[in-house]
């Protein structure tokens, strides 16, 4: 199974990220996005760090076993846009 790393980007220089040096086994790339969104909202919930002002500000830079960037997660993304919203049924 491929092994996936999630680095937190905290801030825009580049030592402003937390290296993911463990990782994580994830059955493939569709479910990459899905993991780092729950991580995110399990940081914005319950994790202070001094260094993180805003959660809202900080992304997963998400890589694979080579190194290579699969893709970025803004925490941004763990807020649905209004249009995204379904409505509740009117009674």
């Amino acid at each position: 199974m491929p092994r996936y790393f999630f680095h937190l980007r905290h801030g825009p220089a580049p030592g402003q990220v937390a290296i993911d040096d463990e990782g994580d086994d994830i059955a493939d790339v569709g479910e990459v996005r899905e993991h780092a969104l729950r991580a995110a909202r399990d940081l914005i919930a319950r994790t202070r760090i001094h260094s993180v002002r805003d959660w809202f500000e900080c992304s997963f830079e998400v890589t694979d076993e080579r190194g290579a960037r699969v893709l970025t997660v803004p925490f941004g993304d763990t807020v649905p846009d209004e249009e995204d919203e379904t409505p509740a049924p009117s009674r």
